[in-house]
């Protein structure tokens, strides 16, 4: 693809072998040049050249201190702190990713996803009992019964319903209340128990927009942290343009043409609709659909 989604391209090494030994959290301090990332209600430190990495606090406990991996051969460490909640996006935040270099969204996009699914599973699920992190952060055990727990993704696809192929193809965009004025996007939905991409991609946009899906096409995948998704675009062929919208999920849907979503993408003030920002695979998904994928 010659659009890369963001939150991707990641300069992390996830060093997986080297975060199971139990003591490896305590070793990499003692060697003195690990580096950390401050963020606070999720927004990291960051300046015009990007996250700001500091000496590791030497007041934070061992147990706070995440291991998100190595760049360029250095440990690099996040924190827990006790009073962290589950984050949501803000302004501020989006603002924030826009100006980071592919390289360090993506590690930031690793880091808030962690924290926060530390943030909203302290307890084991199993017996109930206040867990511990584990793995350097990337694990909890519970101490109560042994149960481990691990991060988790959810899958969710993202769609454009294309009608018509060549020059009089359209897509489908459709737009949430919450949504800021004007914007418009694909559609999406999270896969349910036992179903595969194509019927998520299928039931979501006959649910949504009461449009029947033929030929459904990859596109490409994106991890999206708020709070821990795996973003999977598709583009499926409809037969039958009749919308019949969820009222429920959306409050319009659309069909635009190539010219319109260039001109969307571009930030043309005469454009029918704003497109989705950069960093969103909705926005790739746009681009490439508009370039001929």
């Amino acid at each position: 693809m010659p659009f890369t989604p963001g939150f991707t391209g990641s300069v992390l090494d996830r060093v997986e072998i080297e975060r199971l030994a139990p003591d490896i959290v305590p070793r990499l301090l003692a060697e003195g040049d690990a580096l950390f990332l401050d963020m606070p209600d999720y927004l990291p430190a960051a300046d015009e050249s990007g996250l700001l990495w500091t000496a590791v606090p030497g007041d934070i406990p061992p147990e706070q201190l995440v291991l998100l991996g190595r760049i360029a051969g250095r440990p690099r460490f996040t924190r827990i702190a006790p009073d962290l909640l589950g984050g949501r996006r803000t302004p501020a935040v989006s603002a924030l990713i826009e100006a980071l270099s592919a390289g360090d969204a993506t590690t930031y996009a690793v880091a808030r996803s962690l924290l926060d699914w530390h943030a909203r599973h302290r307890f084991c699920a199993f017996c109930g009992h206040a867990s511990d992190l584990a793995r350097a952060g990337w694990g909890r055990l519970c101490p109560n019964c042994g149960t481990e727990h691990f991060p988790r993704t959810d899958p969710v696809v993202i769609m454009l319903a294309e009608h018509e192929r060549g020059p009089q193809a359209r897509v489908l965009v459709g737009r949430q209340p919450t949504f800021p004025p004007g914007r418009y996007s694909a559609l999406a939905g999270f896969l349910e128990v036992g179903e595969s991409i194509e019927g998520a991609v299928a039931r979501e946009l006959a649910e949504e927009a009461g449009v029947r899906a033929g030929a459904i096409r990859y596109v490409a995948s994106q991890p999206w942290p708020f709070p821990s998704q795996l973003m999977i675009a598709c583009i499926a062929e409809v037969a039958d343009p009749t919308v019949t919208l969820d009222m429920n999920e959306l409050e319009d849907a659309r069909w635009v043409d190539r010219d319109e979503v260039f001109a969307a993408l571009a930030g043309d003030e005469s454009a029918p609709f704003q497109a989705p920002p950069p960093y969103a695979i909705a926005n790739t998904l746009l681009r490439a659909w508009a370039e001929g994928a």
